[in-house]
């Protein structure tokens, strides 16, 4: 037993004698012991400080041991205890064990016990410790059958993705060239260009796809620093990535005066950005119409938002938006969820929430949080 960290002890008994020979033989062998001489005094001296282990004697004033046991296990976990009792009083024993002591000694009359108590009490803790890895152990377990599982769902679902998403580029890519060898030679150029043309947009579209599929995958498994961020500056690199389909949409994009301070992940916050202006773009207005902003939070994060003039999302589709690998409408060439999925895994990677607000013919507005920086 390390003396520099001794092993506390408290104690309840009632006998004055015999509680100074508990001391003495206790502290000769290196514990800090504690004495309370009803289990009135020893619940409020339990409560007041922090004990490694207890022996408790069953026969004393106000709460005998037993009830000291009661009480103790209705505020919780029961720590290391030892019921001591008086000869021919197993039962009382038994039931202290029935209640979770960790073990029990019979008082004799010649006070050998007390010889035998440090003994005990290092077999209790051992146990307790044991039986402590053991639940630690069952509960990192039950957390990794848990991610198991749900990465076998996910990956499940990442294998229909990629037979679902990339089946129709793939497979206009293959006709296309099929076209262009079969045919090559009495196909007018205009129609050859067509040809290559919608080859290499089939190209483009599961180069994309499996770009978000990777990005989807990596979040999980990287650590980032969250820094301040420029949103300013991270909203126009968005912007940027879709110049020329805001130019075609003649899409209006109405931008803040000016950003709250936010802490993310730059490159991770403009991905984030670009799927909801990209979703916002596609099932807008026409023109799409379409307003940013941020506003501060009383719980310490900022809330950023995109709202979109639409024709709105049904409450039952709002709430598959965020799940991994679903789509709002198979029929739609391009869905929201894959490009949401990327945006909530983001979020609350960066200790952030991903939220929807929409009613049908009144638009959608698509918003995420992030930890405001503290001016403190």
């Amino acid at each position: 037993m390390s003396q520099s960290n001794p092993i506390r002890l408290l104690c309840m008994e009632d006998d004055a004698g015999t509680a100074r020979l508990l001391r003495k033989t206790l502290e000769r062998v290196g514990y800090h012991v504690t004495m309370a001489h009803d289990g009135a005094e020893g619940m409020t001296l339990y409560e007041r400080d922090a004990y490694d282990v207890l022996a408790v004697d069953q026969n004393m004033p106000v709460y005998d041991g037993l009830e000291v046991i009661r009480r103790l296990v209705e505020r919780g976990p029961l720590p290391p205890l030892i019921m001591v009792t008086g000869t021919g009083d197993e039962k009382t024993a038994v039931e202290a064990l029935k209640m979770g002591a960790g073990d029990y000694i019979v008082k004799d009359v010649d006070g050998h016990y007390l010889e035998l108590l440090p003994t005990v009490i290092e077999q209790v803790l051992r146990q307790h410790r044991l039986i402590e890895q053991a639940r630690q152990s069952e509960t990192a377990l039950r957390r990794y059958a848990a991610e198991l599982e749900a990465r076998n769902e996910e990956l499940d679902a990442f294998a229909h993705t990629v037979a679902h998403d990339l089946a129709n580029p793939l497979g206009l890519v293959i006709g296309y060239a099929e076209t262009l060898r079969d045919f090559f030679d009495t196909l007018p150029p205009e129609q050859r260009l067509n040809c290559l043309e919608s080859i290499i947009r089939g190209g483009q579209k599961m180069s994309s796809i499996i770009n978000e599929l990777f990005l989807l995958s990596t979040v999980r498994e990287m650590d980032v620093d969250l820094t301040p961020l420029s949103m300013e500056r991270v909203v126009a690199e968005a912007q940027q990535r879709l110049v020329n389909i805001i130019e075609a949409s003649r899409a209006e994009i109405v931008l803040p005066q000016s950003w709250p301070m936010a802490l993310g992940y730059g490159p991770w916050i403009e991905e984030v950005w670009f799927n909801y202006l990209s979703n916002a773009l596609k099932y807008g207005g026409r023109p799409p119409r379409i307003e940013l902003g941020a506003d501060p939070q009383s719980d310490g994060m900022v809330r950023f938002w995109v709202r979109d003039n639409g024709a709105g999302i049904a409450p039952e589709a709002q709430a598959r938006l965020f799940t991994p690998f679903t789509r709002l409408d198979r029929m739609r060439a391009q869905g929201h969820g894959l490009g949401l999925s990327i945006v909530r895994r983001i979020v609350e990677k960066l200790g952030g929430q991903v939220g929807v607000e929409s009613e049908i013919g009144q638009g959608s507005v698509f918003s995420f949080t992030l930890p405001a920086v503290s001016t403190g």
